[in-house]
């Protein structure tokens, strides 16, 4: 009787100090997709002259546009798989006042956890 408990307590003990990475990719963590998913496709077809109808037509309406009256719009998507890094890519199209593009920035960036 005496050695079962030990051996439970020494298991109990190799488990515990085993750290939360074991048990980490055990539990079940689901793919968590927001924003705008974007095709290389559709983004080679946008180009510096197009309106803002025809960005919207290619790529669908933006995830963000500037508030303070600029005409910038951004597409944005995040992936953040079960247990890797958050991925996030952030599309930023600028339009002239007469509502032309004029810039188009594409940035892929690596983000940490969480």
């Amino acid at each position: 009787m005496r050695c079962k408990l030990l051996t439970a307590a020494t298991v109990s003990l190799v488990m515990l100090t085993a750290g939360c990475s074991m048990f980490e990719r055990v539990i079940y963590r689901p793919d968590i997709n927001q924003g705008n998913y974007l095709t290389p496709a559709a983004v080679s077809k946008i180009h510096k002259g197009m309106t803002q109808q025809q960005v919207t037509y290619t790529l669908g309406t933006p995830m963000l546009t500037d508030p303070f009256g600029s005409q910038t719009w951004y597409y944005i998507f995040r992936q953040q798989p079960g247990h890797a890094k958050v991925k996030q890519e952030t599309l930023t199209l600028t339009f002239d006042s007469n509502g032309v593009l004029t810039d188009i920035k594409n940035e892929k960036a690596l983000l940490q956890n969480g």
